[in-house]
């Protein structure tokens, strides 16, 4: 099995819809609707036109994974919609990690030296995940004013991806 990560534009938007409303929905049984996310219907406006973007991964042609990046400050931005299919997941394929080295490859290229990201506490594996990358855990209080909030997420990461590790 071949993995292909490509920039992903509005044509997508019914493969992503698909893919991140089932884990989100069946998978994990969060609350949350198509009507909630908005931005997924408008990949181009949401995550482009400000500096983000949005990436996913193909197997054989399926949408198997994705990872966005809001920009929201002149060097910041924000971690959304990352996901695997259950199927897909772990350190053979590698997915999530390919995934977020080409966000942060982005972030560098584009001089965006602090990611954050907000997650929801039932999803205990993508906590390990984004410690094992070197994301600490901060205080909702202390994120920046114009972090983008999301209803549901609980459990917040900051990266400053110019440190050394």
């Amino acid at each position: 099995m071949k993995m292909i990560i490509r920039q992903l534009d509005n044509s997508y938007s019914d493969q992503l819809i698909d893919l991140i409303l089932t884990i989100q929905q069946k998978e994990f049984n969060v609350p949350i609707t198509i009507e909630d996310q908005p931005d997924l219907k408008m990949i181009e406006s949401f995550y482009m036109e400000p500096g983000g973007n949005f990436w996913g991964a193909f197997i054989d042609g399926e949408l198997v994974g994705s990872i966005a990046l809001v920009k929201f400050d002149k060097r910041a931005g924000a971690v959304r919609k990352m996901f695997v299919k259950k199927e897909f997941r772990g350190k053979e394929l590698n997915i999530a990690q390919e995934l977020l080295e080409v966000l942060i490859s982005f972030c560098r290229e584009n001089g965006i030296d602090a990611i954050y990201l907000g997650t929801v506490n039932i999803l205990k594996a993508a906590m390990r995940f984004y410690e094992r990358n070197h994301f600490l855990q901060v205080e909702k209080k202390n994120l920046p004013a114009s972090f983008p909030l999301m209803n549901a997420d609980n459990v917040f990461y900051y990266l400053n991806i110019n440190q050394k590790v």
